[in-house]
């Protein structure tokens, strides 16, 4: 079974989607992050959680 890590982002409230998304885009292209869940709230704000796999090297045995 896989491995994640996880990493929330709070995006304030008045912050457009087109900047939200460009966000979101550089840490997924970056930090190979991609979306989990994502949660909009009344007021405007959303929260968002990221996860990426990690990936556990095995040590040689030689």
């Amino acid at each position: 079974m896989p491995e994640y890590e996880f990493v929330h982002v709070y995006v304030p409230r008045g912050t457009s989607r087109q900047e939200a998304t460009r966000l979101l885009t550089d840490h997924a292209e970056y930090g190979h992050w991609e979306l989990d869940r994502m949660a909009l709230y009344r007021d405007g704000s959303r929260r968002v959680r990221l996860r990426r796999r990690i990936i556990r090297q095995v040590r040689a045995t030689w």
